[in-house]
């Protein structure tokens, strides 16, 4: 067995143990549960050590054919797109499970969907062929509407269903594009992925662009992108916050690293496609940072400024230059760590309050100083202040939109003054004032949850003074992605 079969089965074995656990023994399923992860992110890790960032090639690939007719195969590889998808995933699941000690009821069945959620987030950014990449991309919905509609909030019901129905319409138009594009005959070099980049080549323009319509239909709902993001602020404000941590952190960077190996499959028809894309990017971050800061809600404004950050990796993707898709890459990264270091925070000063109304708050840098200390470093990272990562991302997305297009910088920087307003808007409400007679006696961050918070806070920083490293690990694939669409675009 190879390293990435190893490191993609690990959760999955994980959750087969659970299954013969006896759910009585509660302190052995969350012994087990976060052995697993842990073991998956130590994996990830060492694969880091072992990846050659110089070589833009897959790499680890493991090839084993599945259906010879189709052409499909059980194909796994890595580049340095998916490198820093899988580090993300691996981490931020391991986060998740420190952050569930306060579920209380059904442990094993929680701990299990974790684990396959887990399982279906690496076997997405690790599928190099398509039909696999459907199959994971499927999976991950079925742990997901569990833990929504099971564990969740009062409306967990209305949540779970809508966050199935939306992601599944737009698995029906991706579908539809994958069967598109799988009607032209080609050689099954490697892998069905590989194959469909050629098969793409043949297309007529109409079709590639009525493809790559499928693919954003598909691809932008879990993004997501305006106006498909009606099951985002539902979804996150009635999940448990360690499943919004894995909700914003993980499951939107799904969307956002298909819809870039979309376009660079289907490049002609993105430059067709690309005053929209810009429209719906430029939308997008405007009205989610809006939305945020009218939200009185605190899970609300983080959702709403996942749509702002996100419509950034959209406009990164849309400008098909090399600094433009570099800045996508990194803002999907940075955005995990940020959203879900403010997830972990906000989940877990609801534990000790039960109230997310941010009017209900005040001076709480008095009775919680390491709370504060976290999450003003947070917030102040997503409104992409220098010396963190999110200024590192959208900086370079910045520069790719300057360079595209010049003026349009204008409404990019709007955007990023309203992350500005919201973010500092609710640091004064939060740790300024007097200080409530009901807040008085909140206990501050334990242990534990030190750690937790320490690892996503430490790394906003730490790539924010040192970016270098994150960077390079994905040169090499951005330059050969945006030399595959320079050469069929011009």
């Amino acid at each position: 067995m190879g390293i990435l079969s190893l490191l993609l089965w690990t959760p999955a074995a994980g959750a087969l143990l659970l299954a013969f656990t006896p759910g009585r023994n509660i302190k052995i399923i969350r012994y087990i549960a976060n052995l697993f992860t842990t073991l998956a992110f130590l994996l990830s890790c060492g694969l880091v050590g072992l990846y050659d960032q110089h070589d833009a090639a897959l790499q680890f690939g493991e090839y084993f054919p599945l259906n010879p007719v189709l052409g499909s195969a059980y194909a796994l590889g890595v580049d340095g797109l998916s490198m820093p998808m899988l580090v993300l995933a691996t981490l931020l699941t391991s986060i998740a499970l420190l952050a569930s000690f306060t579920i209380a009821h059904s442990v094993k069945g929680y701990h299990i969907c974790i684990l396959l959620l887990e399982f279906g987030m690496l076997g997405v950014f690790l599928a190099q062929d398509w039909a696999l990449f459907y199959i994971f991309w499927e999976v991950t919905l079925i742990p997901l509407f569990f833990l929504i509609g099971r564990w969740g909030g009062k409306r967990r019901h209305a949540a779970s269903l809508n966050f199935v129905l939306y992601t599944m319409g737009g698995s029906v138009f991706m579908l539809m594009s994958l069967l598109a594009v799988s009607q032209y005959d080609f050689q099954h070099g490697g892998s069905l992925m590989s194959s469909m980049h050629q098969a793409a080549k043949d297309m007529p323009l109409y079709e590639q662009v009525l493809v790559l319509l499928g693919f954003l239909l598909g691809f932008g709902v879990k993004m997501p992108i305006f106006p498909l993001h009606g099951w985002l602020p539902l979804a996150h404000v009635e999940a448990p916050s360690p499943v919004s941590i894995l909700l914003s952190g993980i499951l939107l960077k799904m969307g956002a690293y298909g819809l870039l190996r979309a376009v660079v499959m289907l490049p002609e028809a993105a430059q067709l496609l690309q005053p929209l894309l810009v429209f719906l990017a430029l939308f997008g971050m405007l009205y989610g940072g809006l939305l945020a800061w009218r939200q009185s809600d605190l899970k609300s404004m983080v959702a709403y400024s996942s749509l702002s950050h996100m419509g950034v990796v959209l406009l990164g993707i849309a400008t098909l230059n090399e600094v433009g898709i570099n800045g996508a890459v990194l803002q999907m990264t940075a955005h995990g760590l940020i959203a879900g270091a403010l997830f972990l925070l906000v989940g877990l000063l609801y534990e000790r309050t039960h109230t997310r109304n941010i009017q209900d708050y005040s001076s709480l840098i008095q009775v919680m100083p390491r709370f504060a200390l976290f999450m003003t470093i947070t917030l102040l990272a997503a409104m992409s202040l220098p010396g963190s990562i999110g200024f590192i991302a959208e900086l370079h997305a910045l520069i790719g939109c300057f360079q595209q297009w010049g003026w349009l910088w204008l409404f990019f920087s709007l955007s990023m003054l309203i992350s500005a307003v919201y973010a500092t808007r609710t640091i004064g409400l939060l740790f300024t004032g007097q200080v409530q007679a009901k807040m008085r006696d909140i206990e501050d961050l334990r242990t534990p949850e030190l750690l937790a918070v320490s690892l996503l806070v430490g790394g906003i920083v730490l790539f924010g003074l040192l970016p270098a490293p994150l960077i390079d690990l994905s040169t090499a694939t951005v330059k050969d992605m945006h030399n595959l669409i320079r050469l069929r675009v011009l």
